[in-house]
């Protein structure tokens, strides 16, 4: 009897254990292990171990946001955002003209979202309008969307009426640099605030709070009725048409919801690194936020704000610790070299995740 109980134990526990890998994913979870090895490697190759982690957390804390912009869409149907350069243009455009105005410090970030917001709405509604005129090909046209707005806005950069010496070239006098420092803006005005700092180790606790308060308003809405409505016209739109809701309306506010969340996004990722990136920058924003979430465990037609959690940690971990970890052990600067190359696998792995989800 003792030996079936010790069985039934053994049996019980392998089968717990098979249960979590399928639930997390047997990808996700080599992912995972090999972020915990770069992470216990890092003191051995003289990689300075709490500076590595602060790292990770940061580029966590930038980039959640840009992530957290799939959500909406992807509850509705409308699939991947690759059309999220067109609410970074907003953000870029709520930067500029907060600068252009004389914002400066900490309030030129709350001013650049306010006047992003109207942008985000302007676009995200024409962008919702073409994506429901084109069911089914959502994901082809926001990627034509995201391309063209992108090259259109290169133009735009240099004939916009700016004239703030911070912004614009020296020699001409008009047209904006390709790239504008926020220092003396709002350079780190969330990384900074309440910050906690212990060593080599700190913690962005104003970027956290920032992206958790987004994330509770997003998981908030989704248990709303007009959430709930989001969320059924994605998973089936013919039950959703049958119970009274405009499909059409509901889809155009998920995109405008995504365009405005892209917006506010990039003004966090731009306040981290403290600068501001123009002409071809959005063209590179969309694919890491995309693959960041389909690593996380979402599909095209399903994901949530574990999934966004998840899998930009992963995604931004193994991108920051594996150029680190590998300098380290080779004593050679190829930190770039290996970024681009790490950074490109993941979206090629991430990417074949959606073409499984999508069957």
């Amino acid at each position: 009897m003792e030996k079936k109980k010790i069985k039934q134990k053994v049996w019980g526990k392998k089968t717990k254990i098979k249960e979590f890998i399928d639930n997390f994913g047997l990808p996700r979870l080599i992912i995972a292990g090999f972020l915990l090895a770069l992470f216990i490697l890092a003191p051995f190759v003289g990689a300075d171990l709490p500076t590595q982690i602060t790292n990770t957390i940061n580029r966590f804390s930038w980039n959640a946001v840009l992530v957290l912009a799939m959500v909406p869409m992807v509850h509705s149907g409308c699939g991947l955002n690759f059309g999220l350069p067109l609410g970074i243009i907003s953000g870029l455009l709520g930067a500029t003209l907060s600068i252009q105005f004389g914002f400066t410090g900490p309030i030129s970030f709350l001013m650049a979202i306010l006047i992003a917001t109207p942008f985000a709405l302007l676009f995200g509604g024409g962008y919702g309008w073409l994506l429901n005129k084109i069911k089914g090909g959502e994901m082809m046209i926001a990627t034509y969307v995201g391309f063209s707005s992108v090259s259109f806005m290169c133009m735009m950069w240099l004939l916009l009426p700016y004239n703030s010496p911070t912004m614009v070239w020296g020699l001409a006098g008009k047209g904006l640099r390709t790239t504008i420092s926020l220092e003396g803006f709002y350079d780190k005005a969330l990384a900074n605030f309440l910050q906690i700092n212990i060593g080599h180790f700190s913690i962005p606790v104003g970027s956290l709070l920032f992206f958790a308060v987004l994330a509770f308003m997003m998981w908030a809405f989704l248990h709303t009725k007009t959430g709930t409505a989001m969320t059924a016209v994605g998973s089936n739109p013919n039950f959703a048409r049958a119970s009274g809701i405009n499909i059409d309306k509901t889809r155009m506010l998920s995109v405008i919801m995504s365009t405005w969340l892209a917006a506010v996004g990039i003004l966090v990722y731009e306040q981290g690194f403290g600068f501001i990136q123009l002409y071809m920058a959005p063209f590179y924003m969309a694919l890491p936020a995309v693959s960041a979430i389909l690593i996380g465990g979402a599909s095209v037609n399903k994901a949530s704000i574990t999934n966004v959690i998840i899998g930009t940690f992963l995604f931004q971990g193994i991108v920051t610790m594996t150029p680190t970890v590998m300098n380290s052990m080779i004593h050679m600067d190829m930190s770039e070299v290996i970024r681009i190359v790490v950074s490109n696998g993941m979206i090629l792995y991430a990417l074949t995740r959606k073409t499984e989800g999508s069957k």
